[in-house]
């Protein structure tokens, strides 16, 4: 996932595998989230993020992405 921001909060659950985050429009903060382990990522905050492994996640938003409900959201589609 290239770096975006978007003014959803939100919650990633790791169900299988893990992700590799960077926090912050610097990039400095790198964590490494696992199965069982949950990462809040606060609205309008720049992240990244890549699969370390074949990853199972459940990502929460709130409010709802609406970028994903009208499919606006090209920088994810992006090959």
């Amino acid at each position: 996932m290239p770096k975006h921001s978007h003014e959803n909060e939100q919650l990633t659950y790791i169900l299988e595998g893990a992700l590799r985050f960077w926090i912050g429009e610097d990039q400095k903060e790198e964590i490494v989230v696992n199965a069982g382990e949950v990462l809040h990522i606060p609205s309008n905050v720049p992240h990244k993020a890549e699969a370390l492994e074949d990853t199972l996640d459940v990502d929460v938003f709130s409010p709802p992405r609406q970028d994903w409900l009208n499919h606006t959201d090209s920088y994810f589609h992006k090959k």
